[in-house]
């Protein structure tokens, strides 16, 4: 199978747990993209919100390289693997259940922008129903000093102090030309995923997860990107944690986060009652 190529975590729940909680109706899937460098005894905390409450959840965490070298050259090599993740769907056969997703920083809205493109052209997966996204501090745009701080984080203590710095200077230098002075000319050849999404978003809600104390998102490139959502007729709500560090805000406010994220699915889970399903099936095509 295509989906035994990515290295992807699938966690079912007990029959038991999902008819407590669904009531007959199938179970959503949870589709939980991580943040660069992210571990997957991490992002499973994050899907034990959705576990205990009867949801099946895939957890992905995009490569290293990937996110901040392909991506920043323009090589498109997340969208295939977004390919191979929404295959996973029909490999274990759960297609036709509602399909939600979990975003963290830009290392997983990078990985959503290739889904939803294909979502938009791809007649395979035009029965999906997607029902809404939780985005966990993202997406942000230009941020040179925000992605410097983010790859720091994730390089880690193990690399010698010069190496480090020398790897610093060149991603510094090449993202400016590429992604800030060249970019009115390269985006005709590569968006970048802020732009995709933001041009021609879909249409199922978002809601946005975010921190005034964010240092590697900037606030208001958040804030932006959803007033541009909202002005294209996209439900968007979020939540300001103020004082939390990038992706912290569950470590921060646990009860908090995980009572925002499963209200936000309640919420989805019932506009999909009546005309509304085929309404969050549909993406727009402007």
């Amino acid at each position: 199978m295509a989906a035994d190529e990515i290295d992807y975590n699938v966690v079912f729940p007990d029959a038991g747990t999902s008819e407590r909680h669904w009531q007959g109706t199938k179970e959503p899937v949870v589709i939980l993209l991580g943040w660069a460098g992210c571990k997957d005894k991490h992002l499973s905390k994050y899907s034990s919100i959705y576990n205990e409450q009867g949801c099946v959840t895939i957890r992905y965490t995009a490569p290293l390289k990937t996110v901040f070298i392909s991506e920043s050259f323009g090589y498109k090599e997340l969208s295939s693997t977004a390919l191979k993740l929404l295959e996973i769907l029909y490999d274990y056969e759960v297609e036709n259940s509602p399909v939600f997703f979990h975003i963290f920083s830009n290392g997983g809205f990078m990985l959503y922008r290739y889904i939803v493109e294909l979502l938009h052209r791809d007649e395979q997966f035009s029965s999906l129903c997607v029902i809404g996204a939780v985005v966990d501090s993202a997406p942000g745009s230009g941020n040179i000093r925000g992605a410097l701080r983010a790859l720091a984080a994730t390089l880690g203590p193990k690399i010698s102090p010069p190496l480090r710095y020398i790897l610093l200077a060149l991603f510094a230098v090449s993202v400016f030309l590429l992604r800030v002075v060249l970019y009115p000319l390269t985006k005709f050849i590569h968006k970048n995923h802020y732009d995709a999404v933001q041009d021609r978003p879909p249409a199922w809600p978002h809601f946005h997860l975010y921190s005034r104390a964010d240092q590697v998102i900037r606030h208001r490139d958040v804030e932006h990107f959803m007033e541009s959502l909202r002005k294209k007729g996209v439900p968007v709500d979020c939540f300001d944690f103020v004082s939390s560090p990038h992706v912290s805000h569950f470590r921060e406010f646990p009860e908090q986060y995980t009572l925002q994220c499963r209200t936000f699915l309640a919420s989805c889970m019932k506009d999909l009652e009546g005309s509304g399903v085929k309404k969050r099936q549909q993406v727009h095509s402007q």
